[in-house]
């Protein structure tokens, strides 16, 4: 590994967002807190960094988020009601979160955008390089893209995004990267990024997800970028000038995911990573799979 290329060990969470679009479910929960099956969002997320080797945790947090920090503390009364029934299953689960990472928790106070949540991780971070990965974005364990991330970012420094092909009518709803070819088939150089750029003027149908590895010099970009889109702080906007000049942070490159995400900040896609999930669950799986398939073909038989 190059020396200049440190190793990240540090993972940022923001995780301060209101939810509105799972009102009143998340009046008085979290919206990362959802039960994805039997597991809040969250904790795949932090069992991802985890997966990729980052085990110092960040959670970028806001009012009504206390539940956040609950569920990967210890419940020492709990843990010993399931002690005294000797339910040793129910324990194991119960002391997963607690003991998955080294999790710290600081509050964004005003909601100024996904930029200023990176930004209020910048004492914690320092000038190491490190990763963000946002709650709505669950990304199956069989499909590592985190750790390929911090591998290119280790290999070639700078900053690196996730990309996602998508069909050109729904560009609008992400950032949009312009990109140049590399070595590797899975890995692009980005040149430019837009936010939510009009379809007819997007300079791709790649699509930013959820998940960066990034230089602390995102840091200095971030307190200088003015309020964009929607009168908020963006993220995008700041790894455009990363991508622009190289000599301020290192190249930007995105490595291209075919894999399997989950989308829950969509009411729909959240029940399809629901259904998804436990349809491969060993436990739940084949039951659940038969009245599903019951279930489908009376409806079918309905129409």
């Amino acid at each position: 590994m190059n020396e200049s290329h440190p190793r990240i060990s540090k993972a940022v969470i923001p995780a301060a967002g209101l939810g509105t679009r799972f009102l009143p479910a998340t009046k008085a929960t979290p919206k990362e807190m959802l039960p994805v099956v039997d597991k809040p969002a969250i904790q795949y997320v932090v069992e991802e960094a985890v997966g990729a080797g980052l085990s110092d945790v960040l959670m970028i947090t806001g009012r009504n988020k206390r539940p956040l920090e609950d569920h990967f503390d210890r419940n020492y009364e709990l843990e010993e009601a399931l002690i005294k029934k000797g339910d040793q299953e129910r324990l194991a689960k119960v002391q997963e979160s607690s003991d998955l990472a080294t999790m710290h928790y600081v509050r964004q106070g005003d909601p100024r955008g996904l930029g200023h949540a990176v930004l209020c991780a910048a004492p914690h971070v320092g000038n190491e390089p490190f990763a963000v990965l946002l709650g709505d974005d669950l990304i199956d364990p069989r499909d590592p893209l985190l750790a390929r991330m911090v591998e290119v970012q280790e290999r070639e420094g700078g900053s690196v995004v996730a990309l996602m092909e998508v069909e050109p009518s729904q560009i609008h709803l992400y950032g949009c990267a312009a990109v140049e070819p590399t070595g590797d088939a899975d890995v692009v150089k980005v040149t430019n990024l837009v936010e939510k750029p009009d379809p007819a003027e997007a300079p791709s149908n790649y699509a930013v997800i959820g998940r960066y590895v990034l230089d602390a010099s995102v840091f200095g970009i971030l307190r200088e970028t003015e309020p964009g889109r929607g009168g908020e702080i963006q993220l995008t906007d700041a790894l455009q000038k990363l991508a622009a000049d190289e000599s301020v942070g290192g190249p930007v490159h995105g490595v291209v995911f075919k894999g399997r995400r989950y989308d829950t900040g969509d009411r729909g896609d959240y029940l399809r990573a629901i259904v998804r999930l436990a349809c491969e669950r060993e436990d739940l799986g084949p039951d659940f799979r038969n009245w599903l398939r019951g279930y489908v073909t009376e409806e079918m038989q309905g129409l």
